[in-house]
């Protein structure tokens, strides 16, 4: 399973780099918004700067809403580097920007996903990634982890190469579900793949390890 970061903080992106485990990066308006990045020229260069940090996909989102809007946004974002993926949001125009974009060999990843239906339409329409948002739907009481099983069966069932990445992960627990029902990218903050290194025993091994050795030499 492939490990994104989901948010726009460079630091967070270098410390996650630095682990070895990271594989991309997701962001959205949300996520800009958060660390103070305003202004198209502003955006567009975090963006590259984001690629400049990872060697993996990076999700740029379109803020249009309209068919000509996301396909002149997207086709911006693409070109900014070959890392980019042009992130489209699950409506009727947002899938048919993903053909548009899936014709041409751009990356897509369809996002704000809550149902096996549209993830089939995000496949259909030739989508590299599906972001089902798991989390959200934990939020309103709903099982965001049975979604992602779903999906999987679909696309297993008629070898869909569009790649389920679980999005809205929350927690660490998040991340070992997601993997266990083979979801192919799960995105996250830095804390859900952080606190996969956690163990009490580990620490208590660790520690016990330590002890041992400087009794027998000092």
């Amino acid at each position: 399973m492939k490990f994104f970061i989901d948010t726009a903080n460079l630091e967070q992106i270098k410390e996650a780099q630095a682990l070895g485990v990271l594989d991309g990066v997701t962001t959205n308006p949300s996520l800009m918004a958060k660390e103070g990045i305003t202004g198209k020229n502003n955006i567009l260069k975090h963006y590259v700067d984001i690629c400049n940090i990872v060697e993996g996909d990076v999700s740029a989102e379109v803020n249009a809403v309209d068919y000509d809007g996301m396909i002149k946004e997207g086709e911006e974002l693409a070109e900014l580097h070959d890392q980019i993926v042009v992130k489209l949001p699950m409506t009727k125009e947002g899938i048919k920007a993903c053909k548009y974009f899936s014709d041409k060999g751009v990356k897509t990843n369809v996002t704000l996903i809550f149902s096996a239906g549209q993830a089939l339409l995000a496949a259909k329409a030739g989508a590299t990634y599906c972001s089902p948002f798991l989390g959200r739907l934990d939020d309103v009481s709903t099982d965001g982890l049975n979604l992602i099983d779903e999906i999987r069966l679909i696309y297993d069932n008629y070898a869909f190469d569009t790649q389920i990445l679980a999005a809205s992960v929350r927690h660490t627990m998040h991340v070992v579900n997601c993997a266990k029902l083979g979801a192919d990218v799960m995105t996250g903050p830095l804390s859900s793949i952080l606190g996969l290194l956690k163990h009490p025993l580990t620490d208590i091994g660790l520690a016990q390890f330590i002890a041992d050795f400087e009794k027998g030499n000092k």
